[in-house]
């Protein structure tokens, strides 16, 4: 019978803090040095919000004015989504360059150097979440609900956001090439597509509707118009959005409790 595995002491937090932040400052960095992937990734919602408000809001049988009310939650968690995406090339990036066995090295907390690409994402995202609402408040999005529940959507967001950014590292540990992570990543943008992000569901097929529902990104697309008072909660969906706050939350604390400790395992380990 193995032995319970003993808590950490406040001298190995301190650590991991300690170490945590250096990296947090590493990424940071490393993106600021890097402004064509980040103005990519801050220019690109906000271009889909116009494409898909005017373009999409005229097809569509809602008015365009209402159709961006309900696009925009949607973009948000899209976007939120791409954590997958920006945390896997990244992870992969520092993994085939040599970057990884370096830092594997030096006297620091293992967890630091995931925990520091993971916070500098979160930071990242929540910067370029401010011009995004701005623009999406001139082509006609309103917050209608109250201030509270306007903060409690933008962390909601940003806990998704974090959630979604450990599937993208440990992708990114366990991918065999650069080019690989990013062919992967790239295949990300259909999970939007079978949500509620961009369309309702309620004229889905049966079991595509119920495959879109159960996805979490409906959850948090629906809770963000809930708390954003753009839409009301749907009444006959499945369990994570007709209970979206609770589902929202659900779904963050399983994705972070599978995948964060397998993408700390993975960089500690140095396993392929």
């Amino acid at each position: 019978m193995s032995a319970p595995t003993p808590a950490p002491t406040p001298a190995a937090v301190s650590a991991l803090a300690h170490d945590g932040t250096a990296m947090l400052g590493r990424q940071l960095r490393r993106i600021r040095h890097n402004p064509g992937l980040l103005i990519l990734t801050q220019t690109m919602p906000v271009t889909m919000l116009l494409f898909f408000g005017y373009v999409f809001g005229s097809a569509l049988a809602m008015p365009g004015e209402e159709y961006r009310a309900f696009l925009v939650p949607g973009l948000l968690v899209a976007t939120a989504a791409n954590g997958i995406m920006t945390g896997m090339f990244q992870a992969a990036q520092d993994s085939h360059r040599g970057v990884t066995d370096r830092l594997r090295t030096l006297p620091m907390s293992r967890a630091a150097v995931p925990l520091g690409q993971a916070a500098a994402d979160l930071v990242v995202t929540a910067a370029g979440t401010v011009p995004f609402l701005l623009v999406g408040l001139a082509v006609g999005w309103r917050i209608e609900g109250s201030a509270l529940e306007a903060v409690a959507a933008v962390g909601l967001l940003l806990l998704f956001r974090f959630a979604t950014t450990w599937i993208g590292i440990l992708l990114g540990l366990v991918s065999r090439s650069e080019e690989a992570a990013g062919q992967l990543g790239g295949a990300t943008f259909v999970l939007p597509l079978l949500s509620n992000a961009y369309i309702p569901t309620d004229n889905l097929p049966g079991w595509l509707r119920t495959l879109a529902e159960w996805n979490p990104i409906s959850a948090v697309t629906t809770a963000l118009r809930d708390l954003f008072g753009n839409a009301p909660v749907p009444p006959d969906g499945a369990w994570p959005v007709s209970h979206p706050i609770a589902g929202s939350l659900a779904w963050c604390a399983l994705l972070i409790t599978i995948f964060m400790p397998l993408a700390i395992h993975r960089y500690t380990t140095g396993e392929r």
